[in-house]
């Protein structure tokens, strides 16, 4: 797949709710179909019959994306999204659940998992593994990233949000609910991204494009030739948001690669810098809003500033549970126990204190 030029961040429609709102009922009036996978499948106007027409309007890549206001329920804040998708008569109207993950990515729910024993999002895609007899099914999480040029306009949706309605009922009505066994999405996430790989092929040929050459050793990071961060030149765009549990402002950097394949995401706190799994600057996305090939890394290096660090007590007996490295957990988070600081393991990263080191020069040049 040859470089592609990179787009602006997406912005938002000046336009009042009531014009946006007009516009999405037209569209229905039209006969564009609303497809939902969960509840409303057999009935689409008990969405629009509980109060989820939407107030706000997006477009990249040629989707548009229709959004109601902020809400939130125990495990997320989300936006109900309708997404325009397609053309012709294969074009349709596809709600979503767009969501903020404690990574601070906004991300789409593929499906869910709501039982009595269970309640769990679905991750997008998986890889399975195997060992010897044994068999674990891997969630990619981040074939669920919204592009990146998507982000900065649902943050800033979200931050101006003021108060957010609490909401339980919409998940069952758009997502579609899978048996507690369910890890993989279904055929309408899974199918189009198996086709534009069979179309375009893979990035740098499927092989990682950064992986570390030592296990529990963040200084020995390398990246393919042309597919490193370019630090230098690369910084296409810079973004900003607020964190309670980050501790306050952060700034998100766009940053593009070497040879422009792909792009990074780096997020910068008071006291972290992580980076987000790079993405492809193709424009052309699912019905989900995500993009369709994946960019393959050593997952270690987007570990974010506080991950997952626990006992798990639904074991028995309790088992410990980490997704940072093993011997490189700090201090639990003062509001959150199940998560704990990895900053122990980012900061020997290369790229990341080379990534330190630009940031700080170019603050003292502007300053």
């Amino acid at each position: 797949m040859n470089g592609i030029a990179p787009e602006p961040d997406a912005r938002l429609d000046p336009r009042l709710p009531r014009a946006i709102r007009t516009e999405f009922l037209r569209l229905l009036e039209a006969g564009v179909p609303l497809r939902s996978a969960g509840e409303a499948r057999q009935d689409p106007d008990s969405l629009l019959d509980g109060g989820y027409l939407p107030r706000h309007r997006l477009s990249l890549f040629g989707t548009t994306v229709y959004l109601t206001a902020a809400r939130q329920n125990p495990a997320i804040r989300f936006f109900v999204a309708y997404l325009l998708h397609g053309s012709g008569k294969s074009r349709a109207l596809y709600p979503r659940i767009l969501y903020k993950d404690v990574s601070l990515v906004w991300r789409v729910a593929s499906h869910m998992i709501a039982s009595d024993r269970e309640f769990w999002i679905g991750k997008g895609d998986v890889r399975v593994i195997r060992r010897g007899d044994h068999e674990t099914v891997h969630s990619l999480e981040a074939t669920t990233d919204l592009p990146y040029e998507m982000q900065d306009a649902l943050e800033r949706l979200n931050r101006d949000a003021g108060k957010v309605s609490q909401d339980e009922e919409s998940l069952y009505l758009i997502l579609k609910n899978a048996p507690d066994d369910r890890v993989e999405p279904y055929a309408d996430f899974s199918t189009p991204r198996r086709r534009a790989t069979e179309r375009y092929g893979r990035i740098n040929g499927g092989r990682r494009v950064a992986r570390f050459t030592r296990p529990r050793d963040p200084s020995s990071l390398k990246f393919a030739d042309g597919y490193e961060p370019d630090l230098k030149d690369g910084i296409f765009s810079i973004s900003h948001l607020n964190s309670r549990l980050y501790g306050g402002a952060l700034a998100r950097y766009r940053i593009l690669s070497t040879n422009r394949m792909i792009q990074y995401l780096f997020i910068a706190g008071p006291r972290h810098v992580w980076i987000v799994p790079p993405q492809t600057m193709s424009r052309e996305l699912s019905s989900y809003g995500v993009r369709l090939l994946d960019v393959e890394a050593d997952e270690d290096l987007f570990v974010p500033g506080f991950e997952y660090h626990y006992l798990d007590h639904d074991t028995d007996p309790p088992t410990p549970f980490s997704q940072i490295p093993e011997g490189f957990a700090g201090p639990t988070h003062p509001s959150d126990a199940d998560r704990a600081d990895a900053s122990r393991w980012l900061n020997r990263i290369p790229v990341i204190r080379k990534f330190r080191r630009r940031i700080a020069s170019t603050s003292a040049t502007s300053e």
